[in-house]
């Protein structure tokens, strides 16, 4: 254990974390179900793997102005971004880097082929109804870039009577906000639901980059994101069902490129979709049968002419079958995936190609009284290569209130087309990054006061790194090349807790953590060495108040630590108010102190802001 955390450190830590005494206060574990954790519905309460679920309320109280700015909050995350809401933007679990975590939406995964992240600026907040966050290597459910954890976002569903909800908001640097939902479900043996949902988000937005910077401009550099998704399902029979999912996200931003009078500025779109049966064609067996498409479109126009242009697009197409076949409270799950990736661009013609990858999975979840058990193997099939996985998961009650986890489990993530194909930089020859990842935790909840603490030792090897001179010796490769030599870690304890005090929700997590690169003994960029987050809410009647303070400690800028970025704190307050059953109203003033603090270097971040909102129809 290489982890350096002082024992006054640890013991306050901890003590922080017993006082507050889970982070989030959410749900009882017993009510919440999680799907994202084992690919199919499971209480909360039987999941070994650690996870948090931002819940609909949550979301709807947050006030936040991004899906990054509702991350950044959430214990294990921290974030980077190149200006405001609408710029390019990085989020790391445990420490993992972008590119090391997946993204799915409503099952279908996201991202870029070229640099193998997803687009986080242009994922609409207004089309969530909540997320799922499963963290530590998931490679043997969902295949390659699974190193760190796996983000899902699922989008409204109907239920119940019909129903028309709608939000509209205003706040600081004219930012407006606006999103309705329709939503409802017929009864009866062929039941259908539905839910259609439309947003639009705007915000003048301010300087992406700080004065000094070599792209520094003093214009506004806003937003103009548009979304509108859906969901259909119908009950074909008992154990029969058919549906159809689609999210599709638009977004215009601009960004700082000098002081020219041009108006630099990008176009991002996100899109997904899917069609799938559900079937049970004997008693114990669950058939799931989905074909899905995912789209990751951008372009950046940085100046008038012809080569100020560029587009690149990535398109994802899967088709999956999954069986769960249920051995009396056992289940065994099968999985046949087979993914195809294809880039199209206009520059270079080295990156227009594509890629197939096919993959077979099996795992096995069991209960034996206190005991639950899990294990899990994959093989992924691809041009770079065949790549095997697995995992064990083991958890001991000791009472409904105590539990304790262990597990272990190996992933790896795949080269993007960028670090296999990119002129003057990438390798065909390159190898996939591989990690092995062991766990430990302790979880205490009796539905009032809960604590949890994890403990991860994850080591990466084989990692891409831009290697300065390339090995190949080839005079293109001026500026260095993508190549497999370095080692990483991913080392870190994690606490959260929450408790009731007079009436008083109290919320506390912090990371302790040592992500580094072990080949140059350099802390990986732009991640610290702790975070951490501490909330408060009180309700009298219809209002509810509440604070939350983020910190966290330094971290540099630049892969050889020689650009600090300082560590800060901010505070958010927010206040909601319900009129009646229908109204309510929402106030948010984020960062009280006008904090001035970095998340990358010569990058401005938002100063104190206020936004205001009403919501119609909110149960």
């Amino acid at each position: 254990m290489t982890l350096r955390i002082s024992r006054p450190a640890a013991l306050s830590s901890l003590a922080l974390a017993l006082a507050a005494c889970y982070a989030h206060a959410e749900p009882t574990a017993a009510d919440t179900i999680v799907v994202t954790a084992t690919r199919s519905p499971q209480p909360l309460a039987d999941v070994i793997s650690d996870s948090v679920t931002i819940s609909a309320e949550q979301i709807s109280q947050s006030g936040a102005g991004s899906v990054v700015d509702l991350l950044q909050r959430q214990r294990g995350i921290e974030i980077a971004r190149n200006g405001g809401a609408g710029t390019a933007s990085s989020v790391y679990i445990r420490g993992a880097n972008s590119n090391q975590n997946i993204v799915l939406v409503d099952g279908v995964r996201i991202g870029s082929s070229t640099t193998g992240a997803a687009n986080w600026s242009a994922i609409p907040l207004t089309a969530i109804d909540h997320i799922e966050i499963v963290y530590g290597p998931l490679s043997s459910l969902y295949g390659a870039d699974a190193i760190g954890g796996v983000i899902q976002i699922f989008t409204k569903k109907g239920k119940g009577a019909p129903a028309l909800t709608a939000f509209a908001g205003y706040g600081s640097d004219q930012t407006r906000e606006f999103d309705a939902t329709l939503s409802g479900a017929t009864g009866g043996e062929h039941s259908f639901s539905y839910a259609i949902s439309a947003g639009k988000e705007k915000s003048d937005g301010f300087s992406a980059t700080r004065p000094g910077s070599t792209s520094y401009n003093a214009d506004r550099d806003g937003y103009d994101k548009e979304n509108v998704s859906g969901q259909f399902s119908l009950q074909l029979a008992p154990g029969y069902e058919a549906g159809a999912l689609f999210l599709h996200s638009k977004l215009d931003s601009q960004y700082d490129g000098g002081a020219s009078a041009y108006d630099v500025r990008s176009e991002a779109k996100v899109q997904s979709a899917s069609v799938y049966g559900k079937a049970k064609f004997v008693p114990f067996i669950d058939t799931l049968l989905q074909y899905s498409q995912s789209k990751d479109e951008g372009a950046n126009f940085s100046n008038a002419t012809a080569s100020g242009y560029s587009q690149i697009n990535s398109k994802q197409t899967d088709i999956t079958l999954q069986n769960d076949i249920r051995i009396g409270d056992d289940v065994l799950q099968l999985l046949y995936d087979h993914r195809k990736e294809e880039v199209e661009t206009n520059g270079s013609t080295a990156l227009n190609r594509d890629r197939t990858t096919n993959s077979w999975a099996a795992s096995y979840n069991a209960r034996r009284g206190a005991n639950l058990l899990n294990a899990s193997i994959r093989r992924d099939n691809s041009v770079y290569g065949s790549k095997n996985t697995g995992s064990v998961g083991y958890r001991y009650n000791f009472t409904q209130q105590l539990r304790a986890t262990a597990s272990y489990g190996t992933s790896f993530r795949a080269p993007t087309y960028n670090e296999l194909y990119f002129p003057s930089y990438g390798n065909p020859g390159n190898k996939p990054e591989e990690g092995k990842n062991a766990e430990v935790g302790m979880r205490y909840d009796d539905g009032v006061n809960a604590v949890s603490v994890s403990y991860y030792h994850n080591r990466l090897t084989d990692l891409l790194v831009n290697t300065t001179p390339c090995p190949f010796g080839i005079a293109d490769y001026k500026n260095g090349c993508a190549y497999n030599v370095n080692h990483a870690l991913l080392e870190g304890l994690t606490i959260g807790g929450a408790t009731k005090l007079a009436g008083v929700n109290l919320t506390a997590s912090i990371d302790l953590q040592d992500p580094k690169d072990e080949t140059t003994d350099k802390r990986l960029a732009r991640r610290s060495k702790k975070h951490g987050n501490l909330g408060a809410d009180y309700g009298i009647g219809a209002l509810k108040a509440g604070v939350e303070l983020e910190v966290s400690g330094d971290r540099f800028d630049d892969a050889a630590n020689k650009n600090r970025l300082g560590g800060y704190g901010l505070v958010n307050l927010y206040a909601t108010y319900a009129f009646n059953r229908d109204w309510s109203a929402l106030v948010r003033w984020n960062n009280v102190g006008d904090k001035k603090y970095d998340l990358a270097r010569n990058y401005a971040t938002p100063d104190s802001k206020v936004f205001a909102g009403i919501r119609y129809g909110y149960k």
